[in-house]
């Protein structure tokens, strides 16, 4: 359908079809098998939704396994409490689960607006997130022996917000990045009120359009998807894998965090002795390579897992995504961290090389006054 120039100006106070897609990403631990976990809940595993021009290595690697859930209800400010249509998880082998709830809105331009405004409300969003939480937490229970060392954190979470809209007069993506930008970046910015003319240009200043009548407006908090509901999955996929990106990464900056401050314990403690035990040696030595490995694993296996090289628009549509986000200004904190971290494993190393050489050297020169004692008690007369 394409843009309709002597169409009518968007009523705002004509009650407009919408759907609101909400994401919400957990942590459950280090890491799932996701092969037990489909048969222990009755899961399936995920085959990324694909256009006629999207080639077939576009794919999860390993491919996350879905459920679905119990449906659920959801009380939000000017909807009251509606039924949401689909509740589905996400587990990925790195311990990662998206939930994710859709709901169908009929509401006016100026309602939508005030729902935004709402949605940044700190208790709105825990309310969110308790609702995602408790929809979660039977699929949890279930695949709990598939899960290595659990560790689920309610509070530990990550929403965002997809406003989905069907194209058609007169919302098109002219009007979305004409006349009615303020608006749709009051809905980007979760915001109620009117935004200044610099706030608004930044707020739509990145979009992506495939067809003459789709648009993809992405933000921080929330995101506008004018596009048909059965060609926009793979859209809505690479949204959700981002917010779960968003929530790893803070994850392993926080364990690397902690990681440091572990692996610094241990030089204080080799620093205290200047021939500290081989056993000290050695497990200081281990202690730094566990964190090491580990962190630099879940890193890669994070980022590695979503593969989108070969198909222009869904890897535009990450990198908007990413940019967003801050994904790179991330996995650059991550890895300076981790560099920390190899320089650390290095010092410890070195020390223990350099002990047990040392150690060895005292050892020949022990052994070396030895004999030389014993020959001269043996010549004594």
């Amino acid at each position: 359908m394409t843009h309709d120039a002597s169409a009518p100006p968007l009523d705002p106070t004509v009650p407009l079809p919408a759907h609101l897609h909400i994401f919400v990403a957990f942590d459950w631990g280090d890491e799932v098998d996701l092969e037990r976990a489909a048969q222990l809940a009755a899961g399936e595993f995920v085959a990324l939704p694909r256009r006629p021009r999207t080639p077939s290595s576009i794919a999860y690697k390993p491919p996350p396994v879905r459920f679905r859930l119990v449906p659920v209800k959801l009380t939000l400010p000017g909807c009251g409490e509606a039924a949401v249509e689909l509740v589905e998880a996400t587990v990925f082998d790195f311990a990662a689960v998206s939930v994710s709830l859709e709901l169908q809105l009929r509401l006016s331009r100026d309602g939508l607006t005030q729902l935004a405004g709402r949605l940044a409300d700190p208790d709105v969003s825990r309310l969110v997130t308790h609702t995602a939480y408790e929809a979660l937490g039977p699929l949890y229970e279930k695949v709990l022996p598939a899960i290595q060392k659990p560790n689920w954190v309610e509070s530990f979470s990550e929403e965002y917000y997809v406003f989905h809209f069907k194209p058609g007069a007169p919302l098109c993506p002219e009007a979305l990045l004409g006349d009615l930008a303020g608006w749709a970046a009051g809905l980007l910015r979760l915001e109620d009120q009117p935004l200044s003319a610099d706030e608004v240009a930044e707020a739509v200043r990145l979009s992506l359009r495939y067809g003459r009548d789709d648009l993809f407006l992405p933000d921080w908090a929330a995101a506008v998807l004018l596009d048909y509901e059965q060609e926009c999955q793979e859209t809505l996929q690479t949204i959700e894998f981002a917010n779960l990106q968003l929530l790893e990464y803070r994850q392993i900056d926080d364990r690397l965090d902690g990681s440091l401050a572990q692996a610094n314990r241990v030089m204080a403690r080799l620093e205290k002795s200047r021939f500290p035990p081989w056993r000290g040696q050695d497990a200081a030595l281990r202690t730094v390579g566990d964190l090491k490995v580990e962190a630099t694993g879940l890193f890669e296996r994070t980022g590695n897992v979503f593969k989108l090289i070969g198909d222009q628009y869904l890897a535009r549509a990450y990198r908007l995504l990413a940019t967003r986000f801050h994904l790179r200004d991330w996995e650059r904190s991550i890895q300076r961290k981790l560099d920390v971290i190899e320089g650390i494993y290095e010092v410890v190393s070195n020390r223990t090389v350099t002990f047990r050489t040392e150690f060895l050297e005292i050892i020949v020169i022990i052994l070396i006054m030895l004999e030389i004692v014993l020959a001269l008690v043996h010549r004594a007369p």
